[in-house]
């Protein structure tokens, strides 16, 4: 064991000894604290009546006391709860000698109950003069210690709840995360889109073409996937006649671990009748400037020393248009020559043996040259209709499908498209999605035989869309990684 080890398991003990102290004199881990004032509260109360030195006014507040130092007779201490923190002073004279011990045997990490007047210490800090202090719960393992704090990256992702406690960076950003998915649930609420529920395991996985988790129900002896997407559950209900939806959902992919992606991240679908991929990059603009102003006040953000401007217009380009902003290896007259395509492959060392046409390549050069530099809010539309087996084909261009993707960052926030609903059309889709599964990609879609039914049965014209809210969190709270806006982030 080494010293740092060593330490921690001989203050652990001593507070094992305290505990049992307190469990011998009945005096542990009680629940019958009522009244409780947050740190804000106290904070704004100060601040607009005049409540300073009042000893009549009592406030109590309950949380985990964060630094302590004992000074003979008196001493400060802080207390933190979930709006914020304030000091606290213990006068000896003020407790009986058991309950000032009670006070002074008490460790950093301790949730604890303190009740008193407001005053102000000379250099002008508020501070609770207490007249009351309760043990709560004991905090049997010691804090990382104040001027370090938790600052081991693994370590923050590993134990989130100790991350919480000692970096109020970290509670910001979820708080922030939190206050993100309720706006972006008014937003569709006030335009009255109905929030439904789809089933998290499913017998057929769809939606997206993705590598599925596989589970078993034991009782039905039969297998089922964790769901990729649940786009084909909300076409369905589409169909039933809802004609405005969306689900905030969890989806789960058996695929790599990145500062981008997670095995299982959250998403919002949200769908429209009688609308078009147009109708929903008109929504996608007015949503995150919607977020954006609610929770930061401004158009402007900044990301990672880059500064965003959700206020002006987004940029729409189509995604051949922007392969030929960055590179002049093509132009115009070439873009769709097959040629001169896999010689800008070759030179951009892409490998495109595998791809089994020209849409395929020239949306694996857009990932690779494009993608990257998408740093402003952008529209890329016009995909290859072999990459989109959901979404419908353009009436003017049957190589090209009604679809968008959104980018921030070079990121990939969200994924949009004017829903296919001729049933004929999505079966012999499906069916070429099958042949490349078993040619090898699995990744490809499975045949799904009660959707292509459900079609049948008529799907009005429809878009619909989804929406990385992780991603959107990321550039939201300046997180440079997926983990840290995720609160348990898978780890090996």
């Amino acid at each position: 064991m080494d010293e740092k080890s060593n330490d921690s398991h001989r203050l652990i003990l001593e507070r094992r000894k305290k505990l049992k102290t307190l469990k011998d004199s009945g005096n542990n881990y009680l629940n019958n604290y009522l009244g409780k004032n947050d740190c804000a509260e106290i904070i704004k109360t100060s601040e607009s009546s005049n409540v300073i030195d009042d000893q009549e006014k009592n406030f109590t507040a309950m949380g985990r006391m964060m630094s302590k130092r004992i000074m003979g007779k008196s001493s400060f201490a802080n207390i933190k709860d979930n709006t914020g923190n304030i000091q606290f002073y213990i006068d000896k004279k003020n407790f009986s000698d058991e309950d000032f011990k009670v006070f002074k045997d008490s460790d950093i990490g301790d949730i604890i109950c303190i009740t008193g007047h407001l005053f102000k210490t000379k250099t002008g800090e508020l501070t609770i003069n207490c007249n009351s202090f309760r043990l709560v719960t004991k905090s049997l393992r010691p804090l990382p210690e104040k001027f370090h704090g938790l600052s081991d990256q693994e370590t923050r992702y590993r134990k989130r709840y100790l991350d919480l406690i000692c970096n109020n960076e970290t509670w910001e950003t979820f708080n922030d995360r939190f206050k993100i998915i309720k706006s972006i649930r008014k937003f569709f609420d006030d335009k009255n889109f109905v929030e439904v529920e789809t089933p998290m395991m499913h017998k057929i996985p769809g939606g997206a073409t993705a590598r599925p988790f596989i589970t078993h129900h034991n009782t039905l002896d039969l297998d089922l996937y964790m769901r990729i997407a649940p786009e084909l559950y909300l076409k369905r209900l589409i169909v039933g006649g809802f004609e405005k939806i969306y689900e905030i959902n969890r989806n789960f992919r058996n695929e790599g671990v990145s500062s981008k992606h997670n095995p299982e991240f959250t998403m919002i679908e949200f769908y429209q009748t009688f609308s078009t991929y147009i109708d929903l990059m008109d929504i996608t603009e007015d949503l995150l400037r919607h977020v954006v102003n609610d929770i930061k006040k401004s158009n402007i953000i900044n990301y990672q020393g880059q500064e965003l401007d959700f206020g002006k217009p987004f940029k729409r380009v189509s995604l051949k248009e922007s392969i030929l902003e960055y590179t002049d290896e093509i132009d115009q007259s070439s873009i769709d020559d097959q040629d001169k395509i896999k010689k800008l492959c070759d030179k951009i060392n892409l490998d495109y043996k595998n791809f089994k046409s020209l849409g395929e390549i020239q949306f694996a050069i857009f990932e690779k040259i494009v993608e990257p530099n998408l740093i402003e809010p952008t529209f890329i539309t016009e995909y290859p209709i072999e990459v989109s087996p959901l979404a419908r084909v353009n009436n003017n261009n049957s190589m090209i499908a009604d679809r968008f993707e959104f980018f921030i960052m070079g990121k990939e926030i969200a994924n949009g498209f004017s829903e296919l609903n001729d049933p004929d059309d999505q079966r012999l889709r499906f069916e070429k999605q099958v042949q490349l599964k078993d040619s090898g990609d699995d990744e490809a879609m499975y045949f799904d035989e009660d959707y292509i039914e459900a079609l049948e049965y008529g799907m009005p014209p429809t878009a619909g869309e989804g929406i990385g809210i992780d991603r959107l969190v990321m550039i939201l709270t300046d997180s440079p990684s997926i983990r840290d806006v995720l609160l348990f982030p898978l780890m090996r």
